[in-house]
């Protein structure tokens, strides 16, 4: 786990709000090696969902750089940038609104498979049987749409999608937080499983911390765009440096 497979390296990001600027990204600096699995901790508004965005291009900080493999990716434009997506993927809070409700499961994920990969078309249904079956879905899901899935089964449809290019990194933006407990153990189960199996590095962005110290190697947690504190799971959970940590710990385990 000594390879940097992903670095941030001083993140800005203001928005406008009426009269006054909004800090969501200040300074964000941090390292991701090679088969871990980073928290990022805060509470909503911190900042999390929109470093996950500039990481994923849907947003352009307006400064600082992004750089996977020893590479900086932030001003990569058309068929470079199709190719470093490839390679970062990401899995949304809402499974079943980021899937085309008038397509089956199986051609959303078909389709994925279609525009980022070199698969033929006499080959595309086996992929998709085989990601389904990977996350533990039954091949005949294929047919069905999202909304005749449950929660978890889209969630879990979801990750065989963003799996379909075989990322390096995989960033889940509170993967898991609108699924009741038992199915959320069950999605982390898996994220677990695909991380030994794959080799994929994560980043996990959550506001649970008990959720983070069973799951993430480390954690880096944020209050008003900036990291307050950073270390391994362990000692943030068990021994917080910084008050706004404390506060969030004392709010979960009180």
């Amino acid at each position: 786990m000594d390879k940097v497979i992903l670095e941030c390296k001083n993140i800005n990001k203001k928005y406008r709000k009426k009269d006054h600027y909004h800090n969501a990204s200040k300074n964000i600096s941090f390292q991701l090696k090679e088969g871990e699995c980073l928290g990022v901790v805060g509470e909503s508004g911190c900042g999390k969902s929109t470093l996950a965005k500039i990481i994923m291009n849907l947003e352009k900080a307006d400064s600082g750089e992004v750089i996977l493999d020893n590479e900086c990716i932030s001003n990569k434009k058309g068929k470079e940038l199709r190719e470093v997506y490839k390679n970062i993927q990401m899995v949304f809070q809402d499974a079943i609104g980021s899937f085309n409700p008038k397509i089956t499961i199986g051609k959303s994920i078909e389709e994925y498979v279609c525009s980022l990969c070199s698969t033929d078309e006499k080959n595309r249904e086996i992929v998709v049987d085989n990601l389904l079956e990977m996350v533990g879905l039954p091949k005949e899901f294929k047919n069905r749409y999202p909304h005749e899935l449950s929660g978890g089964q889209c969630q879990r449809a979801a990750i065989a999608r963003a799996l379909s290019s075989h990322p390096k990194v995989l960033i889940c933006d509170e993967a898991t937080s609108a699924l009741d407990v038992s199915v959320q153990a069950q999605v982390i189960d898996l994220l677990v499983q695909m991380k030994k199996e794959l080799n994929i590095s994560y980043i996990f962005i959550t506001h649970n911390l008990a959720l983070v110290s069973s799951f993430c190697d480390r954690v880096i947690v944020m209050n008003h765009g900036e990291i307050v504190e950073e270390g391994s799971a362990y000692d943030v959970i068990n021994n917080p440096q910084n008050d706004y940590t404390k506060l969030l710990l004392n709010s979960i385990f009180k």
